[in-house]
């Protein structure tokens, strides 16, 4: 763990590891030297990279001079560098300590439990993974994707503030069964976003909830017939039920209560109800009797930085919900994409008006038992056969050969990528939010996307692209950061998101240290762009210019800062107006080298 963040920490330049370095070559090879005050240094060996980083950490360690001890804990190496930060930033430092801390405890916990969960897995769902089919199993893959690291993030397994047992409870790697815990509110104080049983409305708008009944949950999705008696008799033709996760009840509840106003009108029940299963978010639960619908929670916990809090606020869940029918509006717009691109449907929420007061009911779309659903964020993860997940679908369905398989998500996952572009639309649709869905009589590959609220959105091409009939009917959004007026914020987050985390990371995960191999899946991944944005430029030249000039013959390309804007600094020091898209550079693995 320590060389995962010692890398990070040079590619995002931290305390200037980067560019106040100077190259020192020696016997054992590379080392980097930061000067650290007068007479004084410390020294990081190096080693080539490529992706995202020219390098990257070659051993678990700093090196002090002059006396030559060594630092290897990630506590020691953090105190070294925070010596080195402006005062001001030094309590980000302690901070990435104890969320590294908590990493550990996750890690060591995956170990214990591997054998464990791997056997359970498969007496669920059978020995192999590629007959893991539809949406219960998908929750498998799931958990096993929660095992493994996110490619830049060093850091990815920590949840802060949660213990031990907490984790073992209701973390997805674990892959617990346990009841949702219910708030009894008052009905005029809780907005839904659509009446039960109605289709949600194109204008996104919302009414006052209905007494009596939550409103969110088909009937044959949820009986909440057992807590009508846990409601008071006075409240029960005036106040509604929201589901609320175990873990949030407690503290921050009862302080989101006190700062609605809700104290003393509101009560958390005792009976817990409806059994779920956590997905790969974790404060998304998925109900057992019916895994296609999910429900999102929100949680007083934080994941991928400290300022990325697993809080819901309202307005988020009405820029997913407009996000996705604007996507649904390209998919019918683009006949190659139909049966291919699949969006759950992410329309019904509910809020009291606080990030903890809030819950999204998320509708896979029906696929059948016949398919297999699997996050790209577990396809390299072990399954419990030993091989990857991602062995065992290409041998079922591509022969055995990886790379077709590869070439077949690359191919339909850049070109839905680059078709948005010209629609001025950049979706933050990392590995954890795309599922690759295989199978059925009608085979082929499919992708599904959800979580759809962090899009980046250039309106005027998005109007030149639907054209003046359909401009009255464009989303209006929440969040004003969605809304850009240039190329570059489109290009950056679908250069960092789908280009790097999606795609380029194949060629450079573990086991593709061949040369021969990295180029491979690099030249790849470059085709497959290359043919999408040529594909593009018979509709729209400019959009497919700015793609070729920002992404395929750039020297550097933008790389997410994620320590830096999400644990390190404030955000008044990074100056990120978003901690999920603030980036350095790094250099540009798809250039075609001599």
């Amino acid at each position: 763990m320590l060389t995962r963040v010692l890398s990070a920490l040079l590619r995002e330049d931290v305390v200037g590891l980067r560019s106040r370095s100077a190259r020192v070559d020696a016997d054992d090879g590379r080392w980097l030297r930061l000067p650290a005050g007068p007479g004084r240094a410390l020294l990081l060996p190096v080693r080539d990279d490529g992706f995202q980083s020219a390098l990257a950490a070659r051993l678990p360690l700093l090196r002090r001079e002059p006396g030559g001890s060594f630092l290897t804990t990630v506590d020691d190496v953090l105190d070294a560098l925070a010596e080195l930060a402006a005062p001001e930033d030094r309590p980000g430092f302690d901070a990435f300590a104890a969320e590294c801390r908590a990493d550990l405890l996750a890690r060591r916990l995956h170990a214990a439990t591997r054998q464990e969960l791997h056997a359970r897995l498969a007496d669920r769902y059978g020995p192999d993974p590629a007959r893991w089919q539809g949406h219960a199993a998908s929750l498998a893959f799931d958990a096993l994707a929660a095992r493994a690291d996110h490619p830049v993030y060093p850091a990815s397994r920590a949840r802060v503030g949660l213990t031990e047992q907490h984790l073992l409870t209701w973390a997805p790697e674990f892959h617990r069964r346990f009841r949702l815990r219910w708030l009894a509110l008052p009905a005029e104080n809780v907005v839904r976003s659509a009446a039960p049983g109605h289709r949600h409305p194109d204008d996104g708008s919302e009414a006052a909830f209905g007494a009596g009944r939550t409103g969110l949950f088909t009937p044959d999705e949820a009986d909440l017939t057992p807590l009508a008696a846990a409601v008071p008799r006075a409240w029960r033709r005036t106040h509604v039920l929201l589901p609320v996760h175990p873990l949030a009840v407690g503290p921050a509840l009862r302080e989101a209560l006190d700062a609605t106003g809700l104290s003393g009108r509101a009560a958390v029940l005792e009976e817990e109800h409806l059994p779920v299963v956590p997905t790969l978010s974790m404060r998304t639960v998925a109900l057992t009797g019916h895994p296609g619908t999910h429900v999102k929670l929100p949680l007083p916990t934080s994941t991928l930085g400290l300022l990325n809090r697993r809080t819901l606020r309202p307005g988020t869940l009405r820029d997913g919900a407009a996000c996705r029918r604007l996507l649904a509006r390209v998919v019918r717009r683009e006949p190659r994409f139909h049966g291919r691109i699949l969006l759950a449907d992410e329309s019904q929420y509910a809020s009291a008006g606080h990030e903890l007061l809030t819950v999204l009911i998320r509708r896979q779309p029906p696929l059948g038992g016949d398919k297999v659903v699997v996050p790209l964020a577990a396809l390299a993860a072990p399954a419990p056969d030993g091989r990857r997940v991602l062995d065992s679908l290409a041998d079922r369905f591509h022969g055995g050969d990886v790379t077709a398989l590869l070439d077949a998500l690359l191919t339909l996952l850049l070109d839905w990528g680059v078709t948005l572009f010209g629609y001025g639309v950049a979706l933050e649709s990392h590995p954890q939010n795309v599922s690759l869905v295989l199978g059925g009589p009608c085979g082929g590959t499919r992708l599904l996307f959800k979580d759809n609220d962090g899009p980046r959105i250039r309106p005027d091409r998005l109007l030149r692209a639907h054209g003046d009939e359909d401009a009255a009917r464009l989303p209006v959004f929440d969040d004003p950061r969605l809304l850009v007026t240039d190329d570059g914020a489109l290009a950056d987050l679908f250069t960092t998101v789908t280009v790097h985390l999606c795609a380029g990371a194949w060629a450079f995960a573990p086991g593709t240290e061949h040369n021969r191999l990295r180029r491979a899946l690099t030249d790849l991944v470059r085709t497959r762009l290359t043919e999408a944005v040529d594909r593009l430029a018979v509709r729209d030249r400019d959009a497919a210019g700015v793609l070729r000039a920002r992404l395929l013959h750039a020297p550097e390309l933008p790389v997410k800062a994620m320590v830096t804007a999400g644990t390190l600094l404030t955000k008044a020091r990074s100056g990120a107006a978003d901690i999920n898209k603030h980036y350095t550079t790094g250099p540009n693995y798809l250039l075609r080298k001599a």
